[in-house]
């Protein structure tokens, strides 16, 4: 057994239980959030035991043969980080560099190595997250997890098949009569997104997720550099479909900020969609270029409708991910804790008033919102629908 396959599996076995096993220490506490002193001595063991794995890989100075095996020991190195900012024993409020030295030299190396950031991001945890004997990778084993991990992935891998097939339209062309069958697939991909999310909300525990599964993916120091936690928008297949509805435009000054910001979060070749896709024409252009002198033609019409349908799902997973997920989920619990408590308390970095109103201007672009503060596609949805319902030819 090489270096990297005996890392995998202490991530695979004892790093789980020793986080679970002190994650069910905190929850018993009367103050959840004071953690610091609950289990020292398992804390200095996963903290030992993962230096102890990570040195020989160092030293091999080789990530693994090819890709695969590099992302894989990044993601290990990456959780094993995680888990050390989970328990406090590392804080970038109260440290200038990583005391983690050989974990973050390992983690620079193989991430400038793959072109991706040096932690663990959302495709280690998701769609890249091998399953083993039908347990896939995690930090704890408790059902929560498995249940943010797998409903997550279910959605992420949805909204992929969503953008796969809006973007085989552009080929075809928009009013191609044969687009009706990647519409069909968009929107059967978008409904599935929704039913997972309200499967994930209607069974995820709002307290378990709050303060057991939540903090290990708060922002942490690799070298001297803060990196923040990996996102569950951190894959192309959502920035594509933004793209490819034309309800948000790269030439968007902050829109093309949170592209470049999240770019080195997502595989190398998701990168490489999302920059072809930047270049295209979005399909609602391209429906305007038509509409003055096509508005009252049948083909026209169906093809605003079928464009619509889509639209008015990935609208309502708009809605859904920030006024169920983010408010039942964060925002309420964080209002139940004092100032102090709530520095550091996102996994984004920026304070939770801030992250909050980031994330409602996203949901209200991808709902094209009437806000005159914003630039969403509100008008040109609206025109388009009028279109399309017949009340305005």
């Amino acid at each position: 057994m090489d270096n990297a396959e005996k890392f995998e599996g202490w991530i695979r076995g004892p790093f789980v239980e020793m986080n679970t096993e002190l994650e069910d220490l905190y929850f018993a506490q009367p103050d959840r959030m004071e953690i610091e002193s609950v289990g020292t001595s398992i804390k200095e063991t996963l903290r030992d035991e993962g230096r102890a794995l990570i040195v020989p890989l160092l030293e091999e100075g080789k990530t693994g043969d090819g890709f695969v095996n590099a992302f894989g020991v990044l993601g290990n190195v990456g959780l094993y980080l995680g888990a050390l900012r989970r328990h406090e024993m590392t804080n970038p409020d109260r440290e200038e560099r990583s005391p983690f030295v050989e974990a973050s030299a390992l983690a620079l190396h193989i991430g400038v190595s793959i072109g991706m950031v040096p932690r663990f991001a959302t495709s280690h945890l998701a769609t890249h997250n091998l399953a083993v004997n039908g347990i896939r990778k995690s930090f704890t084993s408790l059902r929560d997890e498995f249940l943010f991990i797998d409903e997550n992935t279910r959605g992420i891998l949805s909204f992929q098949s969503a953008a796969d097939a809006l973007t085989r339209i552009v080929p075809l062309g928009v009013t191609s009569p044969v687009a009706d069958v990647l519409y069909e697939q968009a929107k059967q991909a978008m409904a599935n997104v929704i039913r997972f999310n309200d499967r994930l909300f209607t069974e995820l525990d709002i307290d378990r997720f709050f303060f057991s599964v939540r903090p290990y993916y708060k922002p942490y120091r690799v070298g001297r550099q803060i990196y923040r936690g990996a996102n569950a928008g951190d894959f192309a297949g959502i920035n594509e479909i933004d793209l490819m509805l034309g309800v948000c435009r790269a030439s968007d000054p902050s829109y093309s900020q949170l592209l470049h910001e999240k770019m080195p979060f997502m595989l190398p070749s998701e990168q490489r969609r999302l920059n072809e896709c930047m270049s295209r024409r979005s399909l609602l252009d391209e429906l305007l270029l038509l509409i003055d002198d096509h508005a009252d033609k049948p083909w026209f019409r169906s093809s605003a409708r079928m464009y619509l349908e889509v639209f008015d799902l990935y609208a309502e997973t708009a809605r859904q991910h920030h006024d169920q997920l983010v408010m039942r989920f964060i925002q309420r619990p964080s209002d139940n804790l004092a100032q102090a408590r709530l520095t550091g308390i996102t996994a984004s970095g920026p304070s939770l008033e801030v992250l909050i109103r980031s994330l409602e201007t996203l949901r209200d672009y991808r709902c094209a919102a009437d806000r005159p503060d914003l630039a969403t596609r509100h008008r040109d949805i609206a025109r388009l629908r009028a279109v399309a319902d017949g009340s305005d030819a």
